[in-house]
């Protein structure tokens, strides 16, 4: 599954900050409906576009010109902090596939429902990953079918 990392829950959480501020879908109306669906979509839609503008500053960055610490150790600690940075970015560059999948699933009509029961997602998993193609249950048994092969 990849859990997500903590820059990816910042830039999911001012994606939300984006949204209808006082509006988040609730298990009282009807799932998927299209007021949730509206809402998914911006939130994803949102996500993306954070996702793209943290890209693009981190381009920016890197266009500005190479590395110039005198001191050794400087260079080599800025050199890991630019590592990690880049490793970031190829994350949230897989993730943004894992988005627009999401997107197109919304368009079928397949989003919130899980790709192995064919279940409700929930609603709370979908808020707190809106890239969730299965229900708790079915990743949890998806991982440890992992794990199994992993460990033979």
């Amino acid at each position: 599954m990849g859990s997500p990392t903590s820059d990816d829950i910042d830039i999911l959480e001012k994606a939300k900050r984006m949204l209808e501020p006082d509006y988040v879908p609730s298990e009282d109306e009807e799932y998927m409906n299209e007021r949730h669906r509206a809402y998914f979509r911006m939130l994803l839609i949102e996500w993306k576009r954070s996702i793209h503008s943290a890209a693009g500053q981190t381009l920016q960055s890197l266009q500005d010109g190479p590395i110039r610490e005198a001191d050794l150790n400087d260079r080599a600690s800025s050199e890991t902090d630019w590592g990690i940075e880049l490793r970031t970015r190829d994350r949230q560059r897989k993730l943004i596939a894992k988005i627009d999948s999401a997107l197109r699933r919304l368009d079928e009509g397949e989003y919130g429902y899980c790709e192995v029961t064919g279940d409700p997602i929930g609603l709370k998993r979908l808020i707190a990953r809106p890239v969730a193609t299965m229900t708790v249950e079915a990743q949890e048994a998806h991982e440890r079918r992992e794990k199994v092969s992993r460990d033979d």
